[in-house]
This record gives C-alpha cells, structure tokens and sequence, in this order.
C-alpha cells in the first residue's frame, strides 16, 4: 500500500535544507568532513576481513582536515566524527547543518563482487541520464547502513535502500547545489588521478542517504575498492593515505580559491 503521505514528508524534509541554507554564515567558510560509518557500522571489509572501511575513511578524513587547515587558517574545520564512534547519516548532515557548513565532503571506500574492480570516483546526489547499476550499486552499498538503525523507515521517510526508486526520489533535493558540487567533485576527482595515481572512475550521480540533507555542495568519495587486494595495500599504506588526503585537499582548494575570485569580482561590481 502506498503512503499518501510520501511527498509531504520529501517536501518537508526539502523546507528543512532550504532554511538551513538560508542562515549559512557569509563571512566564514566552513567545511564539514565526513569519515564514513564507524564504531558498530564497520563499512566495507577486505577480502580477508582484516581491513575495515571506517578506519581508512577516519584516516583519510582527518589528515585532509589537517592539511587544509594548515593552509587555509581562516577556513573552519568541522568533522562528524574524530572516534570510532556511531553516527547515524542523519546525524552527519545534522553536525554539518548546524554548523552553517559551506562544503560537506564524506569520505568512503567501494567494495565490488568481482576482486578485479579497482579506480577511485566521487559522486554527488542528483539525476544523472546515463544511470548504471554499477552507481545505483554503490549508493545502495553506503545506504544499507540505516539498517542499523531502530525505526528507520520513520527516520528515512520511508526509505528502502534495496529499492533504486527511493535512490532516485531523494537525488532531486540536492538540486540547487548540483553545480557546485559537481565543481568540488570534478576538482578531487582529478587531483585523486594526477596526484594519488588512482584509476579515473570519473564523476556521477546517484542517490546517497548522507547526502541529501545537507543543506550545502556535497560530494562523496570513494577512495578505491577495498575489495581489491592490490588497492587494499595502498588504501592502508602510509604513503596511500597521504597521497589520498593531499589530493582531496588540493581539490578543495582550486573550488575554495575560484569561490573567492568569484566573491571578489561580486564586491568589485557592486562597488562600481
């Protein structure tokens, strides 16, 4: 039986992100990063199920938060979490919401049946023409988690994370941040190839649960496959990981950098 109520929920959930995003701070730049599940929610696992997801997603999330902050004092670093701890996907656009973030990056890595799937990509929620079942894999991949969760079909506005139709209802809320965000995502995905020498799995869209209530651009990267025993050695490597969080933080920074001409320009004009 279908619930009548469906679209008031999209709709309400809709006027929470458009307010949110009309309190955003103007004089501050705030980025939010997300390491990827955590404490009961181990994410993706290695062949060998020695290696979880969650330890290189809050690896990588926070050495990039370091680095960014080394080079942009000015710019405010927000993380969902710092532990190994439990935070629902809710929650992680709840902390970045509340911050009045101007940017939310969630950091992950894939996982594939066939051991030979291997590169690194970054989505963003929107509606994209040439859908693949490898996308719609991935986010229904990330979004099992809520499964975790008491009640999350009443959390999730009835969410199923085995159905694609649910994917594609909520891809439609993020769409007044779809150019910046596919901007920022353009920006990692290159420097991810050039800098980390990761195979280009290119930039796509797909519907994933911890993006579509951020009231900001957002993106999630997928790091590499775990499942894959030659990306899981660099996944875990010292070398990989810092490779991984300097070229998130160089995409960061040509995003950052064209927003402040951008912003500069704006003050010329009105000036003028």
């Amino acid at each position: 039986m279908k619930d009548k109520h469906h679209p008031r929920r999209l709709l309400a959930l809709l006027a929470v992100v458009l307010t949110a995003l009309s309190t955003m701070a103007a004089d501050e730049f705030v980025i939010a990063i997300d390491a990827g599940h955590g404490g009961k929610d181990s994410g993706a696992q290695s062949a060998n199920q020695k290696v979880n997801e969650k330890d290189i997603a809050l690896s990588v999330a926070l050495r990039t938060g370091e680095i960014i902050r080394k080079r942009h004092p000015e710019v405010k670093v927000v993380y969902t979490r710092k532990t190994d701890v439990y935070v629902t996907l809710n929650g992680r656009a709840d902390i970045a919401n509340k911050a009045k973030a101007d940017l939310f990056v969630s950091i992950h890595c894939n996982a594939a049946e066939s051991r030979k799937a291997y590169g690194a990509e970054v989505f963003v929620l929107g509606s994209e023409e040439n859908r693949t079942e490898a996308n719609l894999n991935a986010a229904k991949l990330e979004n099992s988690v809520i499964l975790l969760e008491k009640d999350y079909k009443k959390h999730y506005q009835g969410y199923d994370p085995n159905s694609p139709e649910s994917s594609i209802i909520f891809e439609y809320l993020q769409n007044e941040f779809l150019k910046e965000s596919i901007e920022v995502a353009q920006g990692v995905q290159t420097q991810l190839h050039s800098t980390a020498k990761r195979y280009n799995r290119g930039v796509h869209q797909a519907g994933f649960l911890v993006l579509h209530a951020t009231a900001m651009p957002s993106i999630l990267v997928e790091l590499g496959f775990i499942s894959n025993a030659e990306e899981e050695k660099y996944l875990t490597s010292s070398t990989g990981k810092e490779k991984l969080s300097t070229s998130i933080a160089n995409g960061f920074d040509k995003y950052y950098d064209n927003l402040k001409k951008s912003t500069s320009k704006s003050a010329t004009s009105e000036k003028c």
